[in-house]
């Protein structure tokens, strides 16, 4: 459940749909993640809506009966967005405005949008701006007529508040342009990069608010933010790291999502290149999450796509401080034992006693096991570190026979 704060949120309500490649329980998972999309970008929903349709309808995804319904809840509570689960054609988007009178957005204009308040630095900035203006593009002939009124809130951020832009020609020369700024920032971090000498290179990856940059707080003792938000890093950081005395250095990069904007992954090419270049992955898991598989293998289709799931990899399974099984009471003759059920020992017997000893099972916002987890990093790091350099071989002992004295 999402804490509310004395914030002003701005109302909103959700629509999904159940087909046949998409069942309910699906849906829901994708509508919880969807509101707190929402809430990360600075709205409240006051209500989900959802229809089960062997296909979405072409004009406005979802059928009248539905779209009656939503549109005198969003007349009745003063609804500022609708937000569909699903990309919307720029026709559905335009044919679904009109009814409904207010702002539509789907979930990558949503995932856009937040990327636009969290961008700090000046590349980060023009990587969202390469994939709003890619998104736009398509969708310029509905856009205009609502934006001149010139909204403000969520989904509106970026260059969709600016009405001199109005020409496609225009857009697609701003597009071009961030593409080259792009390229030549590509390439200076390329030299960056190439300039950081031959210490190891160690990279987090994982889902977004899985605790990446607590982690990386704990183990480098810098000060990365860290929120429990979606999306709360978007900067690529790189520390140096020392372990007893090895160094090394570590990433922290932006998270990934299911459904993740194609946008966002060629946008973000250069963030994902510090992922391709690395050494050494640690893939930071959310275990208390309920659907904690599911993102893992999100996690490894991105890896994939971008050709980095062959790396040496520590699966790192975060927040064990929060993880609690649901429990079947004894005279329960009728529910049968999930995965949902399964304590932490339990799972070890899984799938994950395969991994061997690459598995490791920490809070980072606890502190909890960080002690093995240092450890089984620098045993990962000096095994890659000394067959690059084997005469180093007697500098980085084995981590149990490391003297106490070198502490």
């Amino acid at each position: 459940m999402i804490e509310k704060t004395d914030l002003q949120y701005e109302k909103t309500v959700l629509i999904g749909i159940v087909t046949k490649n998409q069942g309910e329980d699906k849906l829901e998972e994708y509508l919880d993640e969807l509101e707190f999309l929402t809430y990360t970008a600075g709205g409240e929903v006051l209500k989900r809506f959802t229809q089960k349709v062997d296909m979405p309808n072409p004009k406005t995804f979802i059928g009248s009966g539905k779209m009656n319904d939503v549109k005198e809840f969003v007349d009745e509570h003063e609804i500022g967005t609708a937000i569909f689960d699903d990309e919307l054609s720029p026709a559905q988007q335009k044919n679904i405005e009109k009814i409904l009178k207010c702002k539509v957005l789907d979930r990558t204009n949503l995932i856009l949008d937040i990327f636009a308040q969290r961008a700090q630095t000046s590349y980060a900035r023009t990587q969202v701006e390469l994939a709003q203006y890619e998104y736009l593009l398509p969708r310029l002939a509905g856009m205009w007529t609502h934006l001149e009124r010139q909204r403000g809130g969520i989904g509106m951020r970026g260059p969709g508040e600016t009405e001199i832009e109005t020409d496609r020609r225009i857009v697609r020369d701003k597009i071009a342009l961030l593409k080259k700024k792009i390229e030549a920032i590509d390439k200076q971090m390329e030299v960056q990069r190439g300039n950081r000498g031959q210490l190891v290179r160690v990279a987090l990856v994982g889902y977004t608010n899985v605790g990446k940059s607590t982690l990386m707080n704990v183990i480098s003792k810098s000060e990365v933010f860290a929120e429990n938000k979606l999306f709360a890093t978007l900067d690529t950081t790189v520390r140096k790291v020392v372990i007893r005395n090895l160094p090394f250095l570590l990433t922290d990069t932006v998270g990934f999502i299911r459904k993740l904007p194609t946008q966002l992954v060629e946008s973000f090419k250069g963030t994902l290149d510090e992922v391709r270049e690395a050494d050494l992955l640690l893939h930071v898991v959310d275990i208390s999450h309920p659907n904690f598989e599911e993102h893992i293998d999100s996690v490894n289709q991105i890896l994939d796509e971008i050709k980095s799931s062959n790396k040496p990899t520590l699966m790192v399974f975060n927040k064990i401080d929060q993880y609690k099984p649901e429990v079947i009471d004894e005279d329960d003759l009728v529910t049968e034992k999930t995965t949902a059920h399964n304590t932490l020992t339990d799972w070890k017997r899984t799938w994950m006693n395969r991994m061997g000893e690459d598995v490791l099972f920490i809070s980072a916002l606890e502190k909890e096991n960080i002690e093995d987890f240092r450890k089984k990093v620098y045993e990962a790091v000096r095994k890659i570190h000394i067959t690059r350099f084997p005469y180093n071989n007697f500098l980085y002992p084995e981590y149990d026979t490391y003297g106490e004295e070198q502490e």
